[in-house]
């Protein structure tokens, strides 16, 4: 089962484990992180779940989609490792990707 690391504001790293073809927010929330929100369940429309990402894994992303782009603008704490955690598919090729949660706007 692949790994990722998860800062929290405080700086508290937690490694979890998740399942493949959940997001990365699916797998934050399922392990009890509870400083990601992720009011809308998912559906790209809130902005609640941002992350900041290991930029070494930047190429494995998927690219960013117009809507969570819009939804990244709003924020302060936006940088060029900001991303929506519900539309990264978590998948092996992320094993060992460490995640940042972003400043709560």
């Amino acid at each position: 089962m692949p790994k990722l690391i998860v800062v929290t504001r405080e700086g508290e790293e937690r490694e979890i484990e998740g399942d493949v073809g959940l997001s990365v927010m699916e797998v934050i929330r399922d392990a009890g992180i509870d400083e990601l929100l992720a009011l809308c369940g998912g559906c790209c429309s809130c902005a609640t779940c941002h992350v900041h990402v290991d930029p070494a894994y930047a190429d494995r992303l998927p690219a960013m989609g117009e809507d969570e782009d819009e939804l990244l603008a709003i924020s302060d704490d936006r940088d060029e490792t900001s991303r929506l955690s519900c539309q990264l598919p978590f998948e092996p090729a992320l094993d060992g990707i460490r995640i940042r949660i972003a400043a709560e706007d």
